[in-house]
């Protein structure tokens, strides 16, 4: 069983990883179709490629799942859905955006956590099979491509034009 501190660190980023595959997938059915349709269909499979990914590593380190996290990260998920659809922001552009920037900033989340994991793999075993490096990368080309959406839709959101 991992420590006390990892098993919060893995329970906190599952958390996370929840939320993010739901919105990435969220976002890919709203604009299916779309140039961003395209992007989130892609994205939202790898996203919940890494989340599988995290919970088979919680698995090997015998870090048991946090039922109350998860619950949390389900109500927030379905609290957050009438925001990122438009209903409560403005309408479905602005939406698109804050959603576009909420999944940014966790793909910026889950690098950080797989940078963190580098750090210590000699103190986990589980650790030591993983390809850090690779996933890192991964992430890093899903937080461009985000990003490269989100600043799209928030010309459009904002008053500008797409370009």
């Amino acid at each position: 069983m991992a420590d006390k501190a990892m098993d919060v660190y893995l329970n906190d980023h599952l958390a996370g990883a929840m939320l993010g595959s739901a919105l990435a997938e969220q976002l890919r059915e709203e604009n299916e179709g779309t140039p961003l349709g395209n992007v989130m269909s892609s994205l939202a499979l790898q996203i919940e490629e890494d989340r599988k990914t995290l919970m088979d590593l919680m698995d090997r380190m015998g870090t048991s799942r946090n039922p109350v996290k998860q619950a949390t990260a389900w109500l927030a998920e379905k609290a957050t859905r009438p925001k990122f659809t438009g209903l409560t922001s403005g309408g479905p552009k602005v939406g698109t955006f804050m959603a576009l920037e909420n999944l940014t900033l966790g793909v910026e989340g889950k690098v950080s956590l797989w940078k963190a994991l580098k750090e210590v793999p000699d103190q986990y075993g589980p650790l030591e099979p993983m390809n850090l490096d690779d996933l890192i990368e991964r992430a890093e080309a899903q937080r461009d491509a985000l990003e490269r959406e989100r600043i799209a839709a928030g010309r459009l959101a904002l008053g500008g034009t797409a370009n």
